[in-house]
């Protein structure tokens, strides 16, 4: 059932090497004239653990209590059916948070296969009856669209969600949880991407997976190869410097020093690079073994995200919100 034990080597490979934030880039909240701020939140990986969903979004109302949005990367259900998706909707209901939430499709949305029953696990007798078709309209139904990839504002800040048009296993049996994006998204991002750009605003990207050699683990074999059209993603994404993306599936601590890098890609004439940043999780926290894998941080873990988008600079400040307590924060000025 884990899915770390059913990653598959394959996909696209790293055009460069990602580097930490320098210091030009970490510079301390104390600026002035950076006009009207918008916040909103970034969490990730839910997987099941409502308790701690329940109590992010307490903490999230408490401290940033006009939040204007939250984007939750993926990973919502622990297995994807349609029982789970109410469970979750029933405790966001329950607390206070923003009216527009930004959900991105993770892989655990597609583990019901994986089930004869809810109750019993029948990973040999894959896909147990279910079809494709019917785990991408659970997404939808939940969701309320029809596509995985979509656009809306928080509080005028353009963010686009990005996420797999395939469950890689159904169509490739040495494949599992491998990310397929088609033609028709690409074309789509890639126009929501110019648009914004001439307008001068930044752009938040939302997704599940991380894409190769950027944040915490993308060095790890274990997420090397998450993406099947990596270099196409990274061609695109690397051509603005206002892009800023935030990506899950890893669970790694926030505590980690590259919990925020600056890619650059060769060949996008953009020589600063865009901004991805890990979300952490909800659900248990990880960090590298130091043999190639990774460990559980163990104890209480529940991690996010609290993000502040100024006219000339955006501050991104990670929260543990079990402990209630902010781990570190980073500002990275806006290109104009």
């Amino acid at each position: 059932m884990d899915r770390r034990a059913l990653l598959a080597a394959g996909g696209g490979t790293a055009l460069a090497a990602a580097t930490s934030v320098p210091q030009a880039f970490a510079t301390p909240l104390t600026g002035s004239g950076l006009g009207a701020a918008v916040r909103f939140n970034v969490i990730s990986d839910i997987q099941g653990d409502l308790r701690d969903f329940g109590r992010a979004l307490d903490d999230m109302a408490a401290v940033n209590p006009h939040s204007v949005g939250l984007a939750v990367a993926g990973d919502i259900t622990p297995r994807g059916y349609d029982a789970e998706y109410a469970q979750v909707s029933a405790e966001l209901a329950r607390h206070s948070h923003p009216r527009e939430v930004a959900w991105a499709i993770g892989n655990h949305e597609f583990y019901v296969p994986k089930w004869r029953d809810p109750g019993t696990l029948s990973q040999d007798t894959w896909p147990n009856h279910t079809t494709e078709d019917s785990l991408f309209r659970s997404f939808h139904r939940f969701a309320r669209r029809g596509t995985v990839h979509a656009e809306t504002t928080f509080g005028g800040v353009p963010v686009l969600t990005l996420g797999t048009e395939r469950y890689a296993h159904y169509h490739d049996p040495k494949l599992w949880d491998e990310v397929w994006i088609s033609d028709a998204q690409f074309t789509w991002l890639e126009d929501r991407l110019w648009h914004w750009s001439r307008r001068r605003k930044p752009v938040m990207v939302i997704t599940h997976h991380p894409l190769p050699d950027t944040v915490s683990g993308t060095r790890n074999k274990l997420y090397a190869s998450d993406y099947l059209q990596a270099d196409r993603l990274l061609g695109l994404l690397g051509r603005h410097p206002n892009v800023f993306l935030f990506s899950g599936h890893t669970h790694w601590d926030l505590e980690l020093s590259d919990w925020v890098v600056r890619r650059v890609v060769p060949g996008t004439a953009n020589l600063s690079g865009f901004t991805v940043v890990n979300t952490g999780a909800i659900q248990t926290g990880y960090r590298d073994d130091g043999k190639g894998g990774e460990v559980s941080v163990g104890g209480t873990f529940n991690q996010g995200l609290q993000v502040e988008v100024r006219r000339d600079a955006v501050v991104i400040k990670a929260r543990d919100f079990a402990r209630r307590a902010w781990l570190k924060e980073i500002t990275v000025p806006l290109a104009r």
